[in-house]
């Protein structure tokens, strides 16, 4: 199915399923699926699409992007990397004396000091501080969102995992993906009061997302935030 809209034409298809509302999917190789409820006037999908439509855009245009290996890193003098939503330079300087690698962010650069000029040592250096700014992040802004709950987390700890930005578990343990250090700081709340609204509600049910947009009415404009962009967190 296509439709065009201000001066463009889109393709994709459309399925009606048991649902309630209609959705939008856009996959890996930026194919379009929109899923609507059975008995939903066409006309009316045609309307989310171009309430939806500059979205939509800037999601195909990052899938092209990274079908054509935009993000290969290369770890060289001047790369720019995502820190809080941002990108910034790498400055990268050998110092052979350095008892530990380290990254610091100062002046809108990240400053890169390894013992050898290698990119195994770089990349640590930055997975390493990703790690640190995120627990530090993130316990700040658990401490933030508490008031908003009557129990707490048991603990959090920063993961690598490969396929979720957080987790809770039924003993109200909190996980954290070390990549969202990579984003805007009001991504990084929507996560952490995600997985704290998981304390009260385990599933994804009608009470949950209640409970998630009362205290973020916002949540999806930042939820999307990191569906376009998780291509580039990475080092």
């Amino acid at each position: 199915m296509f439709h065009s809209y201000l001066g463009e034409t889109l393709s994709f298809e459309l399925l009606y399923k048991n649902r309630k509302t209609v959705g939008i999917y856009i996959d890996f190789f930026g194919q379009i699926e929109v899923h609507a409820p059975k008995g939903t006037p066409e006309e009316k999908v045609m309307q989310i699409i171009e309430e939806k439509w500059e979205q939509i855009q800037q999601r195909i245009k990052e899938m092209k992007k990274r079908l054509a290996g935009q993000n290969e890193i290369s770890y060289e003098q001047g790369e720019r990397f995502l820190y809080l939503g941002r990108d910034f330079p790498i400055l990268i300087s050998e110092e052979q004396d350095l008892k530990k690698d380290k990254v610091v962010f100062e002046d809108e650069t990240l400053y890169v000091y390894v013992k050898q000029f290698e990119q195994e040592r770089i990349q640590k250096a930055l997975k390493r501080f990703y790690y640190q700014q995120c627990k530090r992040l993130v316990e700040k802004r658990i401490q933030h969102f508490q008031s908003h709950f009557k129990v707490k987390p048991r603990s959090f700890r920063i993961s690598d995992s490969k396929t979720t930005w957080g987790t809770c578990d039924g003993l109200r343990q909190l996980t954290f993906n070390w990549k969202l250090a990579m984003a805007p700081l009001e991504v990084i709340d929507y996560v952490v009061v995600h997985e704290m609204c998981h304390m009260v509600h385990l599933n994804h049910d009608r009470s949950f997302w209640r409970l998630v947009g009362k205290i973020m009415p916002d949540y999806e404009r930042r939820e999307n935030w990191l569906a376009l962009s998780q291509w580039r967190m990475d080092v």
